[in-house]
């Protein structure tokens, strides 16, 4: 299958080129813009091949998915107001514009059906967000216990070339990251930091987020125990907002990335705040870390190690750590059922946003930590953080909806990145994700 192309063809950012939103692009404040009207005839098929074509998914896995899927929508009171003018009921509301293209891509291709029947758009929702939470909360009630067994002919494998050996990491990073840094200026704050914040106050508004990641930021760099003439190793650089942070506490940082957008903006960020002498960004695998350090801190990277090499990756942690060293990880986890059936599933996210990519569960962060030599000392979540996180930076995605526009990235692409921005959102607000700090050390329980 033709992979989808994610990015314009103008994807990289302009040599010295600082990053920003053109001015004029940005509309005012408020509620975020609608998501942008995509009819599949309109749909680009060499970019989009799946989601311009509704698959034929044969008369009797269609029938089924109806029947399973419009129960569990109207059960969930998610069901749009009919043609006949029935009204809607209170809270979300799921309507559908073509309802036999919905039923026939999720008889063919179940949750990624779902997903790119809303990116070919043939259902909307007046809040998509508060739909996927509802389904979210309720996804082990949506199929009858004795037909879970027949979840074979919905699913299908990973592909092979997903993996993360180092030619397969570089690439899925590169599919992500390097999609181009003025796409993620338009929905980040000014830190350019892209996991979860942590807040003081809820509601969080999004004038509040520079302090929240920094809020996030030092707790872990505490935790690690960072501090003047500490040796740091960072695995995941970002656009170098923690090695920033930690350099400004006289800290010497080594920073390894495989994207090489986040390399160049993370250098120049680093150049422009005079800390060159104290930060070295390293265009590194985490497997070829080199040295060791007093503290290593690694942000929500283990989600895309794969789970085949979350035992080279605790290794790599281990090796690098010096004698009495400490490690900081923000990591998001989910359940270890899930997490089993997630990873051996290709789904939605890892076919169009993570290639490669699989949330681990606490028990896999145990057993493999303690498996490579380290105790873990301390266990905090943030779930209801990383979702209201998610919210502010899915609200500036679409209130910037010209500027990613003008960036050339076409509705498809739009509507992809607005579902994936509540999908993520809703499994933090149902709770079926959560995001951790820990803190390991060397030694294992006894």
């Amino acid at each position: 299958m033709t992979r989808p192309a994610l990015t314009p063809q103008a994807r990289y950012r302009p040599a010295g080129r600082t990053i920003g939103i053109p001015p004029q692009a940005i509309p005012g404040s408020g509620l975020a813009a609608a998501a942008p009207t995509v009819r599949r005839g309109d749909v680009d098929a060499d970019r989009w091949p799946d989601v311009a074509q509704v698959p034929s998914a044969g008369p009797v896995r269609t029938v089924v998915a109806r029947y399973l899927v419009k129960g569990a929508l109207d059960r969930l009171g998610l069901t749009g107001p009919s043609a006949g003018g029935r009204p809607a009921a209170a809270g979300p509301q799921l309507v559908l514009h073509d309802p036999d293209a919905f039923y026939r891509r999720i008889g063919r291709h179940g949750l990624i059906g779902f997903g790119e029947s809303y990116l070919a758009g043939e259902w909307d929702s007046d809040d998509l967000a508060g739909v996927l939470t509802v389904l979210a909360g309720h996804v082990d009630e949506l199929v009858p216990a004795p037909l879970r067994r027949l979840r074979d002919l919905w699913v299908s494998a990973r592909p092979a070339a997903d993996r993360n050996t180092r030619d397969g990491a570089r690439s899925n990073i590169h599919r992500h990251y390097d999609l181009s840094n003025d796409l993620f200026a338009t929905f980040l704050d000014p830190t350019l930091t892209y996991s979860s914040a942590i807040f003081s106050v809820f509601p969080a508004r999004f004038e509040s987020l520079v302090s929240a990641q920094h809020r996030k930021i030092d707790r872990l760099l505490d935790l690690a125990g960072v501090g003047a003439g500490t040796r740091l190793l960072e695995i995941g650089t970002g656009w170098g907002e923690l090695a920033l942070r930690a350099a400004a506490r006289g800290t010497r940082v080594t920073t390894l990335t495989l994207s090489a957008e986040q390399a160049v903006l993370a250098r120049e960020r680093i150049a422009a705040a005079g800390l060159t002498d104290r930060v070295d960004v390293q265009l590194r695998d985490y497997r070829d870390a080199e040295g060791h350090y007093d503290a290593v801190v690694s942000v929500e990277m283990i989600e895309a190690v794969g789970a085949d090499y979350w035992p080279v990756y605790f290794t790599a942690l281990r090796r690098a750590l010096a004698p009495g060293g400490r490690i900081a990880l923000q990591a998001i986890t989910m359940g270890h059922q899930q997490m089993l059936h997630t990873a051996a599933t290709h789904t939605f996210i890892s076919k169009y946003v993570f290639p490669g990519g699989l949330i681990p569960s606490r028990e896999a962060i145990a057993e493999h930590s303690a498996a490579a030599g380290l105790r873990t000392l301390a266990d905090n979540g943030y779930g209801e953080h990383y979702a209201e996180t998610l919210r502010l930076w899915r609200e500036r995605f679409t209130t910037h909806r010209p500027a990613v526009t003008g960036l050339g990235f076409d509705p498809v692409f739009q509507r992809m990145w607005d579902f994936y921005l509540a999908y993520s959102e809703a499994g933090f607000r149902s709770r079926y994700l959560d995001v951790r700090q820990l803190l390991l050390t060397e030694g294992t329980h006894r």
